[in-house]
């Protein structure tokens, strides 16, 4: 093991380790950190020490939410357009416009081809669509039907508790419980839970 200590001799008299240093020292390094001694925090040393790290600002998270915004607006019109541009290709021929009678022979026929592919493909969408429009509204219809039929059987199931409560809540003249209601209430509950173990 090497010597801690070289101004030792070899004996191990200098191999000491020393402890913890003086509290002067730590107190040096500090001021010196914090811009030298005597002279106080230089400005430079004062606003790194102040300065904090999380990065809030709300003027930029204010310009981001906008300019999200403002790209989500974008998307929404240049969707529109598409659309637009799809509805205009599959016109029906007597609706087009007069700058598509007035092309060339050549290029009116290559655009008749691909016009009649693009309404092809538009009409098979168009079915695609509507079909799923069509399984959507028949589920939402059974959602609905299903819904309706909870809807009452917990409608009713109410109106027999509140009959119920009030045939268990009479009173005799004298403030005394009809035991009628009650002996018959718990009949009922016996017989039911009799029915239900066997």
């Amino acid at each position: 093991m090497k010597n801690r200590n070289p101004k030792g001799n070899g004996n191990g008299e200098g191999s000491t380790m020393d402890g913890p240093k003086p509290m002067t020292m730590k107190k040096k390094k500090n001021m010196n950190r914090l811009g030298g001694s005597g002279t106080g925090l230089s400005l430079q040393a004062f606003a790194n020490a102040k300065s904090t790290s999380n990065h809030y600002n709300p003027a930029l998270i204010k310009k981001k939410k906008e300019f999200y915004k403002n790209a989500k607006y974008v998307n929404k019109y240049k969707k529109s357009l598409k659309q637009q541009n799809q509805g205009k290709n599959s016109l029906p021929s007597a609706q087009r416009t007069i700058e598509d009678e007035n092309e060339d022979i050549n290029g009116s026929r290559a655009n008749n081809m691909n016009n009649k592919k693009k309404k092809n493909g538009s009409q098979s969408l168009r079915q695609v669509y509507e079909k799923q429009w069509e399984e959507k509204e028949k589920a939402r219809m059974e959602r609905e039907a299903a819904m309706q039929v909870k809807k009452e059987q917990r409608e009713k199931a109410e109106a027999q508790r509140k009959v119920e409560r009030k045939e268990m809540f009479k009173k005799t003249r004298h403030g005394q419980p009809v035991m009628k209601y009650r002996i018959q209430h718990l009949l009922q509950s016996i017989q039911g839970s009799s029915s239900a173990s066997s």
